[in-house]
């Protein structure tokens, strides 16, 4: 009984990938509107450390196909490592702007630092970007223009990944296309309904205001998801971009990519309800039926779940490939299996843990993912020259 159940629930959850892929390629057939204003954008970049890449992703940046945007570098203070980097972009560039950090309002420390950056945007659309973070050159006309609608107040780019050369790191990338892009792109050709993702999702100001700006979620570790949540709720829209985000991951290790997933399950947990956190597990199909092959070891059952892991290593692949993430060698087919296994435990673990460790604070987590504890204090900061 308990075998049949496990494998109703594997089959289960591969008929929802398979839709969910469908949906993906539908959502990716649209082409991308083109807008017929070009309203300021202001790219909000919070620093923290020198992350791979992250010259080259500010080349990129530099390099967007868009007439009228800034792009400010938020740096807590100058003994940050990544200063010296701000720095010489501001100088190179005059679109980029490095912004110390004022206050320390919440226990998020990248929304303490959005806070003073959204104070000094000069544009009425706010991009938020990961350090990690790096667009294609056509991001933003796509991106005005979904702006055209007045109800839309929140715009997000599906993520996809690029540059893995160590394990780790393409485990992550998977991660982000499969998990993320399309549940974001399936979703919303589907329902109609945009999953807000941090990696790159644009504010209309007006919407952001009507929320109590960014001080609102500092002290929520989800902060993107609940922003999303709250303009919905505020009668705003939000609305799934075509032209993914890139996340670039290089060298992570897989240590790495394991303890921050297991932060993840967490975060998902407190931050979704309790049946959409069950619903959650069950599109990850294969621990389920390699669960049932434990219980019930038979040769069916083992042919069942080669077919079942062909299968998802498949719509991964597909998935991934619509989305521009890669490339890929061999190393993808173990690193779907071993992926889905640690997302398993990350997601089993969230049920029963409500703490996490982040930039060296161990923190507890509430409802909404809310962070409970004393609100650090800023060290006042040297002054940039």
């Amino acid at each position: 009984m308990v075998t049949d159940l496990l494998i109703g629930a594997s089959c289960f959850g591969l008929l929802v990938l398979l839709l969910q892929r469908i949906c993906v390629g539908v959502a990716l057939r649209r082409p991308p509107p083109r807008p017929s204003t070009t309203p300021g954008i202001s790219i909000l970049k919070p620093l923290c450390g020198v992350d791979e890449a992250l010259d080259e992703n500010l080349a990129a940046f530099a390099a967007l196909d868009y007439p009228h945007f800034e792009v400010l570098l938020g740096v807590k203070d100058r003994d940050d490592a990544a200063w010296p980097l701000a720095l010489s972009w501001a100088i190179r560039d005059r679109r980029f702007r490095v912004v110390q950090q004022r206050s320390a309002p919440g226990l998020n420390p990248k929304v303490n630092q959005l806070i003073t950056l959204g104070a000094e945007a000069r544009h009425p659309l706010l991009l938020v970007s990961d350090s990690n973070a790096r667009l294609p050159p056509e991001a933003l006309r796509e991106i005005a223009a979904r702006f055209e609608d007045s109800r839309v107040g929140l715009v997000v780019n599906p993520v996809s990944g690029l540059g893995h050369a160590s394990l780790g790191a393409l485990l992550d990338n998977l991660y982000m296309a499969s998990s993320v892009a399309a549940p974001q792109l399936g979703v919303s050709a589907l329902l109609g309904r945009g999953i807000v993702n941090g990696k790159s999702m644009t504010l209309r100001r007006a919407a952001l205001d009507d929320l109590g700006g960014f001080s609102s979620v500092a002290d929520v570790l989800a902060e993107d998801y609940v922003m999303g949540e709250d303009l919905r709720a505020a009668g705003w829209r939000v609305s799934v971009a075509v032209t993914p985000v890139w996340n670039v991951s290089v060298q992570r290790s897989v240590g790495s990519f394991f303890a921050r997933y297991l932060r993840w399950g967490v975060i998902f947990r407190t931050a979704v309800s309790l049946p959409a956190s069950l619903a959650h597990g069950l599109i990850n199909p294969l621990p389920w039926w390699a669960l049932a092959l434990a219980l019930t070891p038979r040769v069916d059952l083992a042919l069942g779940f080669l077919c079942a892991a062909a299968l998802k290593v498949s719509l991964d692949l597909s998935v991934a490939r619509a989305v521009r993430c890669g490339p890929f060698d061999w190393r993808v087919v173990p690193a779907v299996l071993l992926k889905d296994s640690f997302l398993f435990v990350a997601w089993l673990r969230g049920f029963f843990v409500r703490t996490v460790r982040w930039r060296g604070q161990r923190l507890r987590v509430g409802a909404r993912s809310r962070l409970l504890g004393p609100t650090p204090q800023l060290t006042p900061a040297r002054s940039l020259p």
